[in-house]
């Protein structure tokens, strides 16, 4: 990825993400927390990562109704024609999927231990754990 930013759509792979989200609905969210889950790899790629990180931050939009973080017009969109709490089942795999993204099986963490930023992009992930649970 050449972009890189502390928040979760600050990247390249993020970005492309965004369109699947909207061409692939919650489908797309659910795929990217399973990828970063699947127990057959034995670490999280940096886009792996990102993608999830992307995924947790829509799904904490939708569940607060906080679309701060939703700078896309189209995805904010798609998020409001949603019914209320229609990606609540997604929450706890969100939750570990965020886990074993910022944990040592992942570029990520890595990624930013050598960035200034890195206790910015720390912060945002915590965020995104905390509002999921």
């Amino acid at each position: 990825m050449n972009t890189w930013g502390t928040a979760a759509f600050d990247n390249d792979a993020a970005k492309m993400f965004v369109q699947e989200v909207l061409e692939d609905g919650a489908f797309a969210l659910q795929e990217a927390f399973e990828v970063v889950l699947d127990p057959d790899i034995d670490f999280v790629a940096e886009e792996e990562g990102a993608r999830a990180v992307a995924a947790a931050e829509i799904l904490a939009a939708h569940l607060t109704g906080d679309t701060e973080a939703i700078f896309d017009a189209a995805l904010r969109d798609w998020l409001e024609q949603l019914e209320a709490g229609e990606l609540e089942p997604m929450r706890e795999l969100a939750g570990e999927a965020l886990e074993r993204t910022a944990g040592p099986g992942s570029d990520l963490p890595e990624f930013w231990a050598e960035s200034e930023d890195g206790e910015v992009w720390t912060g945002n992930v915590a965020r995104l754990r905390e509002v999921l649970g």
